[in-house]
């Protein structure tokens, strides 16, 4: 529906953009001045310590000068609460006690039967309940008693039973004066091309109906209750109220427990969704059996950030994710992606929870995989590259998958990582080619495979001994690692890191190496580079990779493991914490770098002083004495803010665990 502006206007000067706030954040009462309509709080879109994010009751707009987000009433319910732009309109419109506008009559007849097809959905729903709880329906109940699901579930999902027969339904609801060719339309019956008879749809199965945004029923899921029954689970067709594409089970209900958590879990059925959803994983939709549509992608991206996507190990569940794969690459944008959770190979959601409860499924979702590195398993772990051509090859393969992505951003980024990753891929290939003089193909590195790692750690042992323990040594060898594993910190701020020197040489060269693979690999190819690269720039590569090694299956270690090089040294990593945190540490960092700088700069105009004091010279070290201790200061509190953060995250942690 198209709203006039002046109807928007009356709705925005009626209702106060504060009180449609208010309800998601706190104002600081320091910084805020309501006399001037002037209000400051903590951003609900992103983790922040300082208030940045402003509302300007005059001009009735908000804006966070941390991430940027900006809108107005309907913006913020739409983003913060998963509306629909009508939604919107029609919750604000309420408040604000103005009645909506009619629709045009075109748009009203097309409401009308909408509305009509749903209710005739609600009315098989109910008919599907009753029989359920009949004498008819005690083989649906004994099932679902197997099952394990409690009365409370059964309720709320409503669950109901189709029994045999070839026209049950279809004689109910034609006796409350539904119409066939509405049973017709909406799924429930199936009219043959031959003339026969229409027939029910759904028979001898349990019924589980699906809803739509508001909570109506829109369509079906029926489990066969026959042991021999084909096909095991059968979904409603597409409809005028019922689109497989744009739908997602049980969001009407993961909704709020999304935004609440910041975390949504994705499932391949809806029974696996009603399984978690009964043991208070309630943010979990299903995708109806179907693969991925950009606007199932797009409505995830409401209820959280990243996404889980939750499938079964075994081949099947992966095949689904790398088809989720490819639909989710050219729809990324800055800040959203998915993550990627394998269950045991045979295992569904409910045969790990039956074995170890929530806290075994919470453990899988833990072990999910980022995008990028289900990407790079895909196209790396049977991939040969024991030839300048099959090289080749993987690496287009790559690029193309890379070039899908149309924010340039994010496609920037994915290079970078998935280039790093071919050039230490290629090179322990060779490494391995010439202590073994030939053969190769498969490499275990990056990809998480299980094969002996004697050269490989001896390669770590390398890196960690080759380096003095210098005093900045553990920040210079940190900063690195932060650099491999926040590729977009390393892009946000690639200028300033460009400048900075270090102290311990094997450092030195690996950040030259690593600005070079960002600046000449947009030139030119991995396969043309990555033998010309130091050979020590490998060696802190291999640090980082050795740690993801893992004595069980290591596909299903989380990326953090990854890191452990790093996360021993940095243990506040392992808490997993918020972007900004981890932003703050690189550039605090960074700062310390650049502060050990600023010494040797103040060293050498000692020097040169004792050589010949001037006027000139005096100056230059008085302004560099005073740059070094306001820097000092600087770094002095950003690292106590740090700690304190720090502190408090594993006093969080503590109290949730206890």
């Amino acid at each position: 529906m198209r709203f006039d502006q002046l109807f928007l206007d009356d709705i925005r000067n009626r209702v106060s953009l504060t009180d449609v706030v208010g309800r998601r954040v706190t104002w600081d009462r320091r910084k805020s001045q309501p006399g001037k309509g002037d209000y400051w709080a903590c951003c609900p879109f992103h983790s922040e310590k300082s208030p940045s994010f402003h509302v300007d009751e005059r001009r009735n707009r908000y804006k966070c000068f941390g991430c940027g987000e900006s809108g107005d009433h309907f913006k913020f319910l739409m983003e913060t609460e998963g509306l629909s732009f009508p939604e919107a309109v029609e919750e604000l419109a309420g408040v604000a006690g103005i009645a909506m506008p009619a629709p045009d009559p075109q748009a009203a007849k097309r409401a009308a039967k909408r509305n009509s097809l749903t209710d005739v959905c609600e009315m098989a729903a109910r008919y599907f309940r009753h029989v359920f709880q009949s004498a008819d329906g005690r083989a649906a109940q004994e099932y679902v008693q197997r099952r394990g699901l409690s009365a409370e579930t059964l309720n709320e999902f409503q669950f109901g039973f189709a029994p045999p027969g070839r026209d049950n339904l279809k004689k109910a609801l034609m006796a409350k004066d539904v119409t066939e060719a509405e049973l017709i339309e909406v799924g429930l019956l199936i009219k043959p091309e031959d003339g026969r008879p229409s027939y029910d749809r759904f028979r001898n199965r349990l019924m589980i109906p699906i809803h739509d945004d508001r909570g109506r029923a829109v369509a079906f899921g029926g489990r066969t209750m026959d042991p021999d029954g084909q096909p095991k689970y059968l979904n409603s067709p597409e409809t005028p109220v019922f689109h497989k594409g744009t739908m997602l089970f049980n969001a009407h209900r993961a909704r709020q427990p999304a935004y609440e958590s910041g975390q949504a879990i994705v499932v391949e059925g809806y029974m696996d969704a009603i399984a978690l959803w009964q043991v208070g994983i309630k943010a979990t939709v299903a995708s109806l059996g179907t693969a991925f549509t950009e606007d199932q992608i797009m409505r995830l991206w409401k209820f959280a950030d990243e996404p889980v996507v939750c499938f079964d190990g075994d081949v099947a569940g992966i095949s689904a994710a790398h088809r989720a794969v490819d639909r989710i690459l050219p729809v990324l944008t800055s800040g959203k992606s998915f993550q990627f959770a394998f269950l045991p190979d045979g295992q569904d959601p409910d045969d790990v929870i039956n074995a170890g409860g929530t806290a075994a499924m919470y453990g899988e979702i833990e072990k999910a995989l980022p995008l990028s590195e289900v990407v790079w398993r895909r196209e790396s772990e049977q991939a040969r590259i024991d030839t300048p051509e099959r090289k080749a090859a993987l690496e287009k393969a790559v690029e193309d998958l890379v070039g899908t992505i149309k924010d340039e951003r994010v496609q920037k980024r994915y290079r970078m990582d998935l280039r790093l990753k071919l050039s230490n891929l290629f090179y322990e290939e060779s490494r391995r080619n010439r202590g073994k003089g030939g053969g190769g193909g498969r490499d275990e590195g990056w990809r998480g495979g299980n094969k002996k790692q004697g050269a490989d750690d001896e390669w770590a042992s390398r890196a960690r001994v080759e380096a003095p323990d210098t005093p900045s040594y553990g920040v210079e060898r940190s900063f690195c690692t932060m650099c491999l594993m926040y590729p977009e910190l390393f892009d946000r701020h690639f200028e300033r890191i460009s400048q900075l020197t270090y102290s311990n040489e094997l450092h030195s060269m690996f950040m030259t190496a690593l600005v070079r693979i960002a600046t000449d690999l947009a030139e030119g190819a991995v396969t043309q580079i990555y033998n010309k690269l130091d050979e020590r720039f490998y060696q802190i590569l291999q640090e980082a990779i050795v740690s993801a090694r893992s004595e069980s299956d290591s596909s299903k270690v989380s990326t953090l493991r990854r890191w452990d090089a790093l996360t021993n040294r940095l243990q506040v990593l392992k808490e997993d914490p918020p972007e900004d945190f981890v932003e703050m540490l690189f550039l605090n960092y960074a700062d310390m770098l650049e502060l050990r700088m600023l010494e040797q700069e103040l060293e050498h105009e000692t020097r040169a002083m004792e050589q010949d004091l001037t006027e000139e010279s005096w100056s230059r070290f008085q302004a560099l004495t005073q740059d070094l201790a306001r820097r000092r200061e600087d770094c002095l509190r950003d690292e106590q803010e740090l700690a304190e953060r720090a502190a408090k995250m594993r006093s969080s942690k503590g109290s949730v665990l206890a």
